[in-house]
């Protein structure tokens, strides 16, 4: 599985919970033109990465079998959704709370269509991606949704067998982050928690 994709999801968890601060009444901006797009739920631009606030997106590395019987990487999958509903949907951002030390924005992003069949109403980015079943709601290390609206729209997919919930071996990403926090680590040196020395 890709080490910096579980470390990303890793390091959120906790910062959703503890190191996150509330910002004032921001201005909104758009996702930029030239984002460097890094996972299904986050961006880069310039020196700064923007996440979308209580959304997980699926693990790179980690992969689901679909309906040809191929697997594909789920990251992926979620990355590829979060590019075509920035593109199709242009969404507007303001920043929800910021974590200084990781030069982290979580972001809310709304947009408002002014044609087709969303004419006049107001789409939630992250509800639009975990609707459609290409993301998840994040969770706190407690296992408890960091936004609970996004929880109920996962609950709805879910049921529906919508998107990446359409397959059986879809891996969960939030099963796999909490299940990484909640391993003893290693001892150094010996790859074992107990401090004992691996035997061959």
């Amino acid at each position: 599985m890709g080490g910096a994709s579980l470390f990303a999801g890793i390091l959120a968890l906790p910062l959703t919970a503890t190191v996150v601060t509330a910002q004032p009444a921001s201005s909104w901006f758009p996702v930029p033109a030239d984002a460097i797009y890094l996972t299904g739920d986050s961006w880069s631009d310039g020196d700064r990465t923007y996440r979308l606030y209580g959304v997980q997106a699926c693990l790179r590395g980690t992969s689901f079998t679909n309906g040809h019987g191929l697997k594909r990487d789920c990251g992926e999958a979620s990355l590829a959704m979060l590019v075509a509903l920035v593109r199709d949907l242009r969404p507007q951002c303001y920043d929800a709370a910021e974590s200084p030390q990781l030069r982290t924005v979580f972001v809310f992003c709304l947009a408002s269509p002014n044609k087709g069949a969303a004419a006049g109403s107001r789409i939630d980015l992250g509800t639009a991606l975990i609707s459609t079943g290409f993301a998840f709601s994040a969770l706190k290390p407690d296992g408890q949704p960091v936004h609970a609206p996004y929880f109920v729209a996962q609950l709805v997919a879910q049921r529906s067998k919508v998107g990446l919930w359409a397959f059986a071996d879809v891996p969960d990403p939030n099963a796999i982050i909490l299940r990484a926090l909640r391993q003893p680590l290693a001892a150094p040196g010996t790859g074992r928690s107990d401090g004992k020395e691996a035997t061959p």
